[in-house]
């Protein structure tokens, strides 16, 4: 879909905002499904509509109980997903996906837009209240606010050079960062019976020649640890999979369910995607602390017990495909993912996390340009290790 075909879909079903900044970036956002950022486009209503919407659910109007599955290239979750902590999982329930249930409160309701009419950004407010599989309750005040980045922006974030190159002719973007926050309202969190983390989740279209990078900090194994973490469906063939002194590739085609993950060792605060079939650089860049391994990060795995419940992921991706033999999968889409520490929240205390997403269509030799400077690797090594071309 295009970008405007992509906009006169979503006016059918639900109301929303949108972002401009007069140069052909465009931002959609549905406060009605939790504030999510739908889709975006670099070159106005004609240009391609870059975030996954789940038209199929969407036409059909019927909730979802385990996931109503919109779409949408940014939204709000909250981690852990799996373990004794896990708030897609009841009390003593097996942590099987016949009972694994979204929590209704990152899953259902308008949220309020709190920010000004004269406001350059979109400024979102919901309650939450919902339970761990340890019973413990929580009472959450969350605040969104989504912004465009700006040429300072880009700047601050990548670096004067690479500024420079998105800034030439030829170069279409579209950028946009969302600001999440969560204020505990309720008593004292403690690890004892539970933490969460901000989980930021970006779905995106697939083509058959679209790929995800993955920087990551070297070193022996014995100290840091794996490179990856790609078992949380079972094993990956090598050809979708392949880890380089540079970076970790992973075929995005939506033709194989896979998600993959880096530690708290590994991770590096940026990531991203190319789409060679359309042209298309894809960064993710998000706040994450100066040593990962000083801070507690949620364990997402399907568990009980968790050994280690405060060691997880920062980073994650995932690759849709078929549920099972014969069976459909629930997109197509990839998503890239974000996660920040866990922290003890004392009442009236608050936990923010930062994602930037950026779009950026150009010729392959200016691509590969950004991806050489900003995720250490270049576009023709990855074209012949992932795709054999």
């Amino acid at each position: 879909m295009s970008y405007g075909e992509a906009r006169s879909f979503l006016a059918r079903y639900t109301d929303f905002v949108e972002l401009t900044d007069g140069s052909g970036a465009r931002v959609a956002i549905t406060p009605e499904w939790q504030g999510r950022v739908m889709t975006s486009s670099a070159d106005g209503m004609e240009g391609i509509s870059f975030g996954f919407i789940h038209r199929e659910f969407i036409q059909k109007e019927q909730p979802d109980p385990r996931f109503n599955n919109y779409g949408g290239e940014d939204r709000m979750w909250l981690s852990p997903e799996g373990g004794q902590f896990s708030l897609w999982f009841k009390p003593g329930a097996e942590q099987k996906f016949d009972n694994w249930y979204t929590p209704a409160a990152l899953d259902k309701g308008t949220w309020k837009i709190t920010s000004g009419p004269g406001d350059p950004f979109f400024r979102m407010q919901q309650q939450m209240e919902f339970e761990n599989a340890s019973a413990t309750m929580f009472n959450l005040g969350v605040t969104r606010t989504v912004r465009l980045l700006n040429a300072d922006d880009i700047k601050k974030l990548f670096g004067d050079e690479a500024a420079g190159t998105m800034a030439g002719a030829g170069v279409k973007k579209v950028g946009y960062e969302t600001i999440n926050a969560i204020a505990n309202q309720g008593p004292p969190l403690v690890k004892e019976k539970g933490l969460v983390s901000i989980w930021m989740l970006g779905m995106f279209n697939v083509s058959p020649q679209t790929v995800v990078i993955v920087p990551y900090k070297p070193g022996d194994e014995s100290q840091l640890g794996p490179v990856v973490k790609s078992d949380y469906f079972g094993d990956v063939p090598p050809d979708r999979l392949k880890v380089l002194p540079e970076a970790i590739l992973f075929r995005a085609d939506a033709q194989y369910r896979a998600k993959i993950g880096t530690s708290q060792r590994r991770a590096k605060n940026v990531l991203g995607s190319i789409d060679f079939e359309n042209n298309v650089l894809t960064l993710v860049q998000f706040t994450m602390p100066d040593d990962p391994t000083q801070h507690d990060y949620m364990n997402n795995m399907w568990e009980l017990p968790q050994k280690e419940p405060y060691v997880g992921d920062v980073v994650n991706s995932y690759n849709d495909g078929p549920t099972g033999p014969g069976q459909p999968g629930l997109g197509p889409f990839y998503e890239i993912e974000s996660l920040s520490p866990a922290k003890p929240l004392a009442t009236g205390e608050s936990l923010t996390h930062h994602q930037r997403t950026l779009h950026i269509q150009a010729d392959l030799p200016t691509l590969n340009k950004l991806a050489e400077s900003i995720l250490g690797i270049g576009l023709e090594k990855i074209r012949q290790e992932m795709l054999g071309q």
